[in-house]
């Protein structure tokens, strides 16, 4: 296979880019990374010097491809298959990546902010800046039950990018800010992403991993 995917199957971002090669079937090999391993971060911070993951490797096309946006853009591009993440038509797309990145600034980094903050030991917690972080969880909420009201998805009927952006940060973000009885349209929404098969694929790999994920305390 000419694609490899550095990643972690328990990180957010990382399933974001997973949804997308499993909702088109696209062949490509798993290299899980263990960033505590100091041979495996040497190597991840080889292909990408930012060391973050995931990371995709495309060795036909000899590009190595990060952050999961452009990966998914990527691949919408070089191995299309019947499910189109980015719209050809250009007020369709920019709305696709509008969204996309709203998801990713405004619902995906507040959570990873609280689920951080979990991590830090007694004397060095954020206790503002969690603070912050619910606050923004709660208004970006309040936007998608609007947006949710009226389709299926988040760009009406079609499955895209900005879907497989909003599973990971709405599956942790309902564990740090619960949605409650008032946000029907995000839960349903959240139900439906999790019982599409890409998505339910990558949730099923990730469980054996779910006793890592920091609790409060």
């Amino acid at each position: 296979m000419s694609l490899t995917l550095h990643f972690h199957p328990l990180s957010s971002f990382c399933w974001k880019a997973l949804i997308a090669l499993y909702e088109n079937d696209i062949p490509f090999t798993p290299n899980p990374v263990n960033l505590g391993d100091p041979a495996e971060r040497a190597a991840l911070l080889k292909l990408w010097g930012i060391g973050k993951f995931p990371v995709l490797r495309d060795d036909a096309r000899g590009e190595t491809v990060p952050e999961s946006s452009v990966i998914i853009e990527y691949l919408d591009r070089h191995y299309r298959g019947p499910t189109r993440f980015i719209p050809d038509d250009f007020d369709q797309a920019w709305q696709t990546r509008l969204r996309d990145r709203f998801y990713d600034l405004y619902v995906h980094l507040p959570m990873q902010k609280i689920m951080g903050d979990r991590l830090r030991p007694d004397g060095n917690k954020d206790p503002h800046g969690v603070a912050e972080a619910r606050a923004q969880l709660r208004t970006s909420y309040a936007m998608i039950e609007q947006q949710m009201a009226g389709g299926d998805w988040a760009l009406g009927d079609e499955f895209g990018l900005a879907d497989c952006a909003a599973l990971p940060p709405l599956f942790y973000g309902n564990m740090v800010v619960p949605f409650g009885a008032t946000l029907g349209h995000v839960s349903a929404y959240l139900d439906r992403l999790k019982a599409r098969p890409s998505v339910a694929r990558v949730l099923k790999e990730a469980e054996p991993y779910f006793h890592m994920v920091p609790k409060e305390r």
